[in-house]
């Protein structure tokens, strides 16, 4: 079959003056990606603390699992260089196809997936800050003003103003004035932050390995918390794996800068393969590491479960002395600042494309003079300000996970879709198609994982993420059909290629409805299936 190329100005069209520009190559998109590895810092006191002796496998298999995945990206993000915002805008292109409602869905749950990475990377920043400056039962660890009761919806959680919510605030604005001045400023900064960054982090897995400071008994046996291998101990090792894949599948966001890379016919790949390599180093040995030093029972401690006491754990990981400690936990403040302004880039680019794909409303569209879609990151500040406000942000973990396991499963759909819509397209990168197939099997078993351990970060979890997922409907119903009169903007039906020509059919057929019921249907059967403490 005669190779069929999209249209010249999708694969290499100029930047416009007016939107993204093209400013920097792979090592850029690498760098900007490198907050990815930081992410360990999120949960990995929360899956010590619920999966126990077996939490160090969950972490193997599950970067296993998103480096597979990212082939399947790598791809489809190459077929449609002149777009920014990462998979889920890629993956809308294929789904749009076969309904309106799918692709939006798809690009609403990468955002709400993504977005809270500012809320809670600034949230244990704080916490991390206020740890090596005050004691725990400081006044100014304590204080807290409670703004509304949220019990409806967990036990407990609340909007409340308190130290760490406004520290975590001041975060926030730094990541922002950064992103401010454009992606090549950006790349730049993100340079220096992940040198800084990324060391501790390395020393914190390389260090007890090479001092053989890892006792056997705290590996060993695997198994989970409850020590059996029944039904019990694989729904919580399947939790496990659900809350580590937010942070283990997060390298696809090296996909999110295509649209700025000055050749994205071979950049596009070159920064999702490199920053996976490095995401399977941090993943694999930090866990391993951190469960060999500290046993069951430092894994059980209370500031272990919600994360705020990682830091100085991991200090003490590698025999430092107070000074030297508090420069370790500094570095990794710098680490969660990394992982923050990685969010804002990527997840500001989601809101802008899917406002000029016609999803979301039209002002997120907006850029500055350096190309920075400004709109959209105002947006992001104050969504995460509010979130910042929750005292529970494993909760807010929890939800974003929901949506993002579903835009992982639209996404390498999305895959195979695309190769049978436009099987003679040229593609810069073609994945082999078994880890494109790999990729589709592992769509399903994420939302396995997904149905049974959601609710083991606390009762509701999941219907609050299917509750947030359905807020796009409103949202799309307004922009699409009483701002846009039911017609899609110029570009994005160029991009869907909805009038017949060469090289473009709707040959997926009733597939992709078929893999939409059948993903409701695993869903619902593990979550019946699950058996949580």
């Amino acid at each position: 079959m005669a190779t069929v190329a999209p249209p010249e100005d999708a694969r290499s069209a100029p930047a416009e003056v007016s939107g993204l520009q093209r400013g920097i190559s792979w090592t850029g998109a690498f760098w900007i990606a490198s907050g990815v590895p930081a992410l360990v810092l999120f949960s990995i006191g929360t899956i010590a603390a619920s999966v126990g002796m077996a939490s160090w496998p969950v972490w193997m298999i599950s970067i296993l699992f998103g480096f597979v995945q990212a082939f399947s990206y790598a791809e489809i993000a190459g077929l449609f260089p002149n777009k920014s915002g990462g998979a889920s805008v890629y993956g809308a292109v294929a789904w749009a196809r076969y309904s309106k409602l799918f692709a939006p869905v798809s690009v609403w749950c990468n955002w709400l997936a993504w977005s809270p990475v500012l809320t809670i990377g600034s949230g244990l920043a704080a916490g991390f800050s206020l740890s090596i400056l005050f004691g725990a039962d400081a006044a100014i660890n304590t204080w807290h003003v409670t703004l509304a009761d949220l019990s409806f919806l967990k036990a407990g959680l609340t909007l409340r103003i308190n130290a760490t919510a406004i520290i975590g605030a001041a975060f926030l604005l730094i990541a922002f004035a950064i992103q401010h001045r454009g992606i090549s400023s950006t790349a730049r900064t993100q340079v220096v932050l992940g040198v800084i960054a990324l060391l501790p982090l390395l020393l914190i897995g390389l260090v007890p390995l090479v001092t053989g400071d890892l006792p056997r008994q705290n590996l060993w046996p695997v198994v989970p918390l409850n020590g059996h291998w029944n039904a019990g101990g694989i729904s919580i090792f399947m939790g496990g794996l659900f809350v580590a894949a937010w942070s283990t599948y997060g390298f696809e966001t090296a996909v999110c800068y295509t649209r700025e890379f000055r050749d994205p016919r071979t950049d596009t790949f070159k920064a999702i393969l490199y920053s996976g390599l490095l995401c399977m180093v941090v993943f694999t040995l930090v866990p391993i590491s951190f469960q060999g030093v500290l046993g069951l029972k430092g894994m059980l401690a209370p500031d272990i479960a919600d994360n705020m006491g990682v830091a100085k754990a991991m200090a003490g990981m590698i025999k430092a002395g107070p000074v030297v400690g508090n420069v370790i936990v500094v570095m990794m403040i710098l680490a969660l600042l990394l992982a923050i302004i990685m969010s804002m880039a990527g997840s500001s680019r989601t809101l802008y494309q899917a406002s000029a794909d016609g999803w979301l409303p039209k002002y997120l569209s907006r850029v500055n003079h350096a190309g920075a879609p400004t709109a959209a990151m105002w947006t992001d500040l104050g969504f995460n300000l509010i979130l910042l406000s929750m005292s529970d942000y494993v909760f807010v973990l929890g939800v974003s996970n929901v949506c993002y396991i579903l835009f992982n499963f639209l996404n390498l759909n999305a895959a195979w879709i695309h190769r049978m819509d436009r099987p003679g397209w040229e593609r810069p990168y073609r994945a082999p198609t078994p880890l494109l197939a790999a990729g589709t099997v592992l769509s399903f078993v994420n939302l396995a994982l997904m149905g049974v351990g959601a609710d083991m970060l606390g009762k509701g979890t999941l219907y609050t993420g299917f509750v947030c997922v359905a807020l796009i409907v409103p949202v799309f119903v307004w922009r699409h059909y009483v701002v846009d009169k039911g017609q899609f903007p110029a570009e994005m039906s160029d991009d869907m290629h909805l009038q017949p020509e060469a090289g473009v059919k709707s040959g997926a057929g009733y597939l992709p409805h078929l893999t939409v019921l059948a993903g409701i249907a695993v869903i619902v059967i593990s979550h019946h299936l699950a058996v949580l403490p």
